[in-house]
C-alpha cells in the first residue's frame, strides 16, 4: 500500500470505530482545558481527571489561580508527575493571562507558546479543541502509531507532525488526532501489541 492508500484506510477504519470524539480531559472552559492539558504531560488523562476537580474547585479561572501560592497549587496536584514545575507553570501562566490577556486564553500559537509550561503540543490541543483551528497535536500514542504504520521515520514528534499534516486532509486533523489516540490506547499499546487485536497495524504491515 502507498502512504496515501494507508491514510485512506486509517481514516475509514477510525471513523468506523470512533464516529464521535469527546475530549478525554474533563474541562468546562478554555482555561480549564489549558490547565488540564498542561497537567497531562507525562501523566495519564485518567489521573488528571481524578485530581483536576479538586484544583478547579479551589480556582477555575486565572484570576483566582494567580492569587494562590505555588505551594498550594503543588499540594492540590501532588499526585501528578512533575507537580513542582507544573504548579509554577500554572501560577505563571495565570498571572500572564491576567496581566496581558484580560483573563482570556489567547487564540494564537505564538501567544499560547509564550505562556509558562505551554509547548507546541499543548498549544495545538487548545487551538484545535478550544477554538476549532486545524491542528495536529502529536502525543506518544500518535508518534508510536505513525511510526508503526510506516507513515513517518519516527525521528521526533516534529517530523511526525509534519508527515501527519502532509498525509491527512486538513479538515480531519482535529478529529483524527483524537481517533488515533483512542485507537492506540485500546488496540495498540506501547509494549507487546497483539497482532490479532491491533488490526490496523497488521493490515498496513502486509
Amino acid at each position: 500500500m502507498t502512504k496515501k492508500e494507508k491514510a485512506k484506510y486509517i481514516i475509514d477504519e477510525l471513523e468506523r470505530l470512533y464516529p464521535t470524539t469527546p475530549i478525554p480531559l474533563s474541562h468546562y472552559s478554555n482555561y480549564t482545558l489549558l490547565v488540564a492539558v498542561l497537567l497531562s504531560a507525562q501523566s495519564t488523562d485518567k489521573k488528571v481527571n481524578e485530581i483536576s476537580p479538586f484544583l478547579f474547585e479551589r480556582a477555575d479561572n486565572p484570576y483566582d489561580m494567580a492569587e494562590l501560592e505555588v505551594t498550594e497549587i503543588k499540594e492540590l496536584i501532588k499526585q501528578i508527575g512533575l507537580s513542582n514545575s507544573k504548579a509554577k507553570a500554572i501560577k505563571g501562566l495565570s498571572e500572564l493571562l491576567v496581566s496581558k490577556h484580560g483573563g482570556e486564553v489567547p487564540e494564537s500559537f505564538e501567544e499560547l507558546e509564550a505562556l509558562p509550561g505551554v509547548g507546541h503540543k499543548t498549544a495545538s490541543v487548545v487551538m484545535s479543541q478550544a477554538f476549532g483551528h486545524p491542528a495536529f497535536p502529536v502525543d506518544t500514542h500518535i508518534h508510536r502509531l505513525m511510526t508503526r504504520w510506516g507513515l513517518t521515520s519516527g525521528k521526533n514528534v516534529v517530523e511526525t507532525e509534519k508527515d501527519a499534516k502532509r498525509l491527512f486532509p486538513k479538515s480531519l486533523w482535529n478529529k483524527l488526532h483524537l481517533q488515533i489516540i483512542f485507537y492506540g490506547r485500546e488496540y495498540s499499546p506501547a509494549r507487546n501489541p497483539k497482532a490479532e487485536v491491533d488490526f490496523i497495524t497488521s493490515k498496513l504491515r502486509k
